[in-house]
């Protein structure tokens, strides 16, 4: 009897440290790009996303502006590469199934009081996660 409930009681661990994994590993991937972002990192940025993923943004007098992570990342090739450019990212919530992924997070930049909610889609592709998409907007109080 000791020995299935040890042997259950491991099963479980290890379920619970693997779900821990995955959420840890879907937090790293959003993470660099937060970082990207924040220190102007091209390659970090796109260390991010699925190639062929697809940005929705927000941009003044533009219903929808849509970019590649390439184009999104060029946004940054004239800013001094690893200096703090004033984004503050924080990751709010992950949601996952398997493997796809949801994710939210908040994006300052108090230099210019603005505040963008950011949704992300993951996919884990060959052993990592990606972002397959993201939507973003801007919020206005």
């Amino acid at each position: 009897m000791k020995t299935q409930f040890l042997t259950i009681t491991l099963l479980f661990l290890s379920l619970s440290l693997s779900a821990q994994s995955e959420e840890e590993e879907i937090k790293q991937t959003l993470q660099n790009y937060i970082d990207g972002s924040s220190y102007n990192n091209q390659e970090l940025i796109q260390s991010a996303f699925y190639k062929g993923a697809d940005l929705f943004l927000s941009k003044k007098d533009q219903e929808l502006w849509v970019l590649s992570p390439e184009e999104y990342a060029n946004l940054f090739k004239n800013r001094e590469q690893g200096k703090f450019n004033g984004r503050v990212g924080k990751i709010l919530n992950v949601d996952y199934a398997n493997n796809i992924a949801s994710a939210k997070a908040e994006i300052l930049i108090p230099k210019q009081n603005l505040k963008f909610i950011d949704i992300f889609l993951l996919k884990k592709l060959d052993g990592k996660w990606k972002i397959i998409s993201k939507a973003a907007t801007l919020i206005t109080e």
